[in-house]
């Protein structure tokens, strides 16, 4: 169930990253928006049950979850920034 939580804060902190990070780097799709703010909410909850935040059972809360996923999209569009002007 835990796993299955991520995924569903991670959705809608895919959304929320994306309405405060707009950007031209930033992905335009609806899915790949919500895939990305999937990983930030793991590597939220893996940042956070290593520092000490979280227990081993625990999943990120919702507002870690909307700056990893924050940081995925920043790192994201550096990544994709990168690219479309090296071509």
């Amino acid at each position: 169930m835990g796993i299955l939580w991520t995924i569903v804060i991670g959705f809608l902190a895919g959304i929320i990253a994306k309405f405060l990070m707009p950007g031209p780097n930033e992905p335009s799709g609806f899915i790949l928006t919500t895939i990305l703010g999937i990983v930030g909410a793991f590597v939220a909850t893996f940042i956070g049950q290593a520092v000490g935040w979280y227990g081993p059972n625990q999943g990120a809360g919702f507002i870690g979850a909307v700056v990893g996923a924050v940081v995925v999209l920043f790192i994201y569009g550096m990544i994709a920034g990168r690219r479309s002007t090296t071509i």
